[in-house]
């Protein structure tokens, strides 16, 4: 079922303008160049038509060819002129656009990355991808035809209007009028246009992000037979997008009729009454040549008003998802506690240096702590929505060096509390320390950086082998790259690919199974050499053999690290330190394995296989 959004208030526009604008701002040098020039082109075009007059009544004066053909140079050299400066202010224009678009690209993808993950959580992949899509193309359309062209309409209907007040004042009080008609329908279809304008740019995004969707699990609409429903689901979305279409359009598309209609109108009155004022000789016929003309022409820069305005209205839509996006309130950072590089002497003591030397301490005002790995929680509760708790009163401490294994079924708590670790959310009670600081005080960057993580979905980048495991760690040599992949277990199967390190990894790594995707996502957390490591379900995806490599290559990487282990197979978290069984947010149990298959509680019954997690 489509989503239904919210039309959003008009007083958006004046907002979205100015952002726009401000953008604009940057290149207000080069805005004023192409201003000039469309003036220049739209006064030379003008004041060519205007030459009507003086070549009309020339010739019937005088009945002169050199006459004629004098005005008819002077006429071509104007228009000349005129041709020019479009020329000139098109292509200009066209280099503006790209700069103001690759700002708001650039500044859209920088504020994008400083989201917190809730964002990212709460928002189809699909919607976001069309931030730099669809409506970053409408911006870009509207800037390379609209610009100008607004510019243009303005000076060719503020130029034809005093031209034929100056030409007749009497007959341009009708001229004026029919312009008054022309600009009201034009503000009212405009108006209904935005709406629906507006509406039309969500629901291609909702579509967009459907097909993102569907185009990544195609291999599980094959496997269940679900082609039809998908197809059946894309059209209720496609059909949602085409009614809005229809009426953007449909309102839109009314514009240009209904100004050529009444400048018809216009220019009927206008012929007829200023034939009868020739007639009288109240006009010359130069004059009623070149006015007959302007009125014409009138209806000319309306219409490429009205025909721009769809362009200015579906870029207005798409500015105003965009600088939405802009200000959603970036991850915030209150910590005050960096990470430096140390030396450590023999007393213990702690000296702050600026060169790496594999040891780190938190620096909190003029303290270094150095950093171990000890991580605590002490009462945490927390809930995504502020009202369902997650996690309640959880209360566990791990060690330097002690591998902690989280146990439990689907939903009660275990990933959460390795989120609250990176701080990826904040809880809503209690306390988390790191080597006993309050992670709160902790900056992010400095935080995340002490800490490895692999997930259950591992996402490789497009790039070869190499740039994948030093993806944290650009710096690493190559001699790191391959001390990472032995302890992970992936330099045997890295070696025996054709291209070994350099083999290039396409669509998140298609082209390895995912046991190597896994094996390659551990490298790629072991070159940090972080003090905790985070292990979700990261043996989930492995056949045994594989696992049994992971095993030892972890025990190999937690010696003198803290590693936090999440697992539905049981057999990964028997040499655990501690064993927390969650459930419903809390733990119910906690200890050895042997000490919790004594107890003969739920763990138990997970073990000898009389319950399995869900």
């Amino acid at each position: 079922m489509a989503r239904i959004y919210s039309v959003k208030r008009a007083k958006n526009l004046r907002y979205t303008l100015k952002k726009l604008f401000s953008y604009l701002g940057h290149y207000k040098g080069l805005l004023a160049l192409v201003a000039i020039l469309v003036i220049i082109s739209d006064v030379c075009n003008i004041m060519g038509t205007y030459m009507i007059k003086p070549i009309v009544n020339s010739l019937l004066e005088t009945g002169s060819w050199q006459s004629l053909i004098k005005g008819v140079i002077v006429t071509g050299s104007i228009f000349a002129c005129g041709a020019i400066s479009a020329l000139l202010y098109s292509q200009i224009m066209a280099r503006l656009a790209q700069k103001v678009v690759f700002d708001i690209r650039n500044d859209l993808f920088a504020h994008i990355e400083t989201l917190p993950l809730k964002y990212f959580d709460s928002h189809q992949s699909g919607d976001i991808m069309s931030y730099f899509t669809n409506d970053i193309d409408t911006i870009s359309d509207a800037l390379n035809n609209s610009f100008s062209s607004t510019i243009k309409s303005g000076v060719q209907i503020t130029g034809t209007l005093i031209i034929v007040f100056v030409l007749n004042f009497s007959l341009s009080l009708i001229v004026l009028l029919s312009y008054i008609a022309m600009f009201l329908y034009i503000r009212y279809s405009g108006k209904r246009s935005k709406l629906y304008y507006s509406r039309q740019q969500k629901k291609l995004a909702d579509l967009d992000g459907f097909v993102q969707e569907m185009i990544e699990g195609e291999k599980v609409i094959k496997v269940f037979n679900h082609e039809s429903e998908s197809i059946k689901d894309f059209d209720v979305r496609n059909k949602a997008l085409e009614r809005e279409g229809e009426k953007a359009q449909g309102y839109a598309l009314t514009m240009i009729p209904a100004v050529v209609s009444i400048s018809y109108f216009n220019y009927a009155i206008v012929a007829l009454l200023g034939g009868f004022m020739t007639l009288r000789s109240l006009m010359d016929l130069g004059s009623l040549s070149t006015y007959l003309v302007f009125v014409r022409q009138t209806t000319g820069p309306i219409n490429q008003f009205t025909q721009q305005s769809n362009f200015l209205l579906s870029s207005l839509a798409g500015c105003e998802r965009i600088f939405e996006a802009m200000d959603e309130i970036s991850e915030i950072n209150e910590g005050k506690v960096s990470l430096v590089n140390v030396l450590k002497k023999d007393d213990g003591l702690l000296v702050e240096t600026g060169k790496a030397t594999g040891c780190y301490a938190f620096k909190d005002g003029e303290n270094l702590i150095e950093l171990k790995g000890d991580v605590r929680f002490n009462n945490v509760s927390f809930s995504y929505d502020k009202k369902t708790k997650v996690l309640n009163d959880i209360s566990l401490y791990a060690k330097p060096g002690e591998k902690i294994a989280f146990v439990g079924s689907t939903g009660a708590g275990k990933t959460t509390i390795t989120n609250l670790i990176n701080r990826f959310y904040d809880i809503d009670e209690g306390e988390i320390t790191y080597d006993g600081i309050d992670i709160r005080r902790i900056e992010k960057s400095a935080l995340r950086k002490t800490l490895s993580m692999v997930l259950q979905d591992t996402h490789l980048f497009s790039g070869t082998i190499r740039d994948n495991i030093r993806y944290a760690c650009p710096d690493a040599s190559e001699e790191d790259v391959v001390n990472a992949a032995k302890i992970a277990n992936a330099h045997s199967f890295i070696t025996r690919l054709p291209d070994g390190y350099d083999t290039m990894i396409h669509n998140d790594g298609a082209n390895l199974s995912s046991g190597q995707r896994q094996l390659i996502a551990i490298a790629r957390a072991s070159i940090l050499n972080p003090p905790v490591l985070i292990l979700d379900e990261a043996t989930s995806n492995i056949d045994t053999r594989t696992e049994d490599l992971i095993e030892k290559a972890m025990d190999r990487l937690m010696e003198g690290r803290t590693v936090f282990v999440i697992a539905h197979r049981l057999s990964t978290v028997r040499n655990s330190n501690a064993i927390m069984v969650l459930e419903h947010g809390k733990i119910i149990e906690r200890g050895t394995h042997d000490d919790l298959l004594k107890y003969h509680g739920l763990y138990y019954n997970l073990y000898k296989g009389l319950f399995e997690l869900e």
